[in-house]
């Protein structure tokens, strides 16, 4: 099954984590370039190719003398600002002495959350591949805060995934994949080689622990499989460690895990709500409401809204709350949040009479709505 899926693979994401190519005093040049030349064979055979590649931070932090991880966002900022040079300069000759070229392209969450910066980012990624060139995406660490970050590059990868309508994750991690317990407490632990879905029991076995270089383990891992197998794409988590690991595992070899691509593929623009455009607050709603919505299959009207939290512009996503605070869906709201709260709990044809104007009667349009079928919505 596995073989079948690669066999059609056009363009591959590639996400390699700070454990593979660094250690606790820097990058490791031999890694690199093992991957690079790797990425490079995988290019001879007609196959695209974007990596996501984390390291900067590692690459910078024992310039200034950093054991660890950066414990303030200013410790990390500043090692990304001198890491990243270093880590770009590193893939740069690594590509080029193999006849290749590789570009640096920086994002925030916020350049993928407006839908003009977002289709601006593909554009010039698109561009990128057009010539030949190997996009090598990063974070932008230097200027990012809490509010704008994609949380860690498994999630950024899943979401360059579903940008480049990518036919494959893979990400390079520092361990052979997913296993139904602990390998470094367990001795019985035992290698899981195909998900055909990420299940709540599967995301327990993931456990939550990061490293002290990354910002993610196994679970931010298995999230961003989860996000990339709603959009249609197959996930593979293998050991980056390994020699010719791509190359080997393009090739049909059963390593790490595989993770299914969902049968029912999400929308584009719904896959984009669900986990890209990031929620600016909370919309309760009575329980009427959320039937329609979710059993109904209806836009959100303001007759049935019962309370708001957080700030937000028309435009910007919300969570959709029960009274008990229980999030089912996300939306993009069409009023702002002083327009809703004097349109909340009214009727569609008291709208126009209450604001002066009105964009439509829905507060949230089911186009522009994703249900939580099994928790698919309910992350940042």
């Amino acid at each position: 099954m596995r073989q079948n899926f690669l066999k059609r693979v056009r363009r591959a994401v590639v996400k390699i984590g700070s454990n593979v190519i660094s250690n606790g005093e820097g990058l490791l040049p031999s890694r690199i370039a093992a991957i690079s030349e790797d990425v490079c064979r995988l290019r001879a055979q007609g196959l695209e190719v974007i990596l996501v590649s984390s390291g900067a931070v590692a690459a910078g932090k024992g310039v200034l003398g950093i054991s660890g991880r950066p414990q303030t966002i200013p410790l990390k900022q500043a090692a990304a600002a001198i890491g990243q040079p270093r880590l770009m300069r590193a893939y740069k000759e690594c590509f080029q002495s193999q006849g290749y070229l590789a570009a640096q392209v920086l994002l925030t969450r916020d350049d993928l959350a407006n839908r003009r910066r977002y289709l601006n980012a593909r554009n010039t990624l698109l561009t990128l591949l057009e010539f030949g060139v190997t996009p090598i995406i990063n974070e932008n660490d230097t200027v990012v805060v809490e509010e704008i970050r994609f949380g860690d590059n498994d999630n950024l990868s899943a979401l360059v995934t579903t940008l480049l309508e990518a036919d494959l994750l893979v990400i390079l991690s520092d361990v052979d994949g997913l296993y139904d317990r602990n390998p470094a407490t367990n001795p019985e632990a035992r290698l899981i080689p195909l998900v055909e879905r990420v299940t709540d029991e599967i995301e327990a076995m993931a456990g939550g622990e990061g490293s002290a270089l990354g910002t993610g383990g196994m679970a931010t891992k298995v999230k961003a499989a989860r996000r990339a197998c709603l959009n249609g794409v197959g996930t593979l988590i293998v050991n980056g460690r390994e020699p010719r690991i791509l190359e080997r595992a393009f090739a049909g070899e059963e390593l790490g895990t595989y993770f299914l691509p969902a049968r029912d593929r999400m929308a584009a623009k719904k896959h984009w709500i669900a986990f890209t455009k990031k929620p600016r607050g909370k919309i309760f709603v009575d329980e009427g409401a959320r039937r329609a919505l979710v059993e109904g299959g209806k836009s959100l009207l303001p007759s049935g809204i019962k309370g708001v939290e957080g700030r937000f512009e028309r435009g910007d996503s919300v969570r959709l709350c029960d009274l008990d605070g229980v999030e089912f869906a996300k939306g993009v709201i069409g009023y702002n949040l002083m327009e809703l709260l004097r349109i909340m709990g009214k009727k569609t044809s008291e709208i126009e009479a209450t604001l002066g104007y009105k964009y439509g009667d829905e507060v949230i349009h089911r186009d522009n709505l994703v249900i939580s079928a099994g928790s698919e919505a309910d992350e940042d």
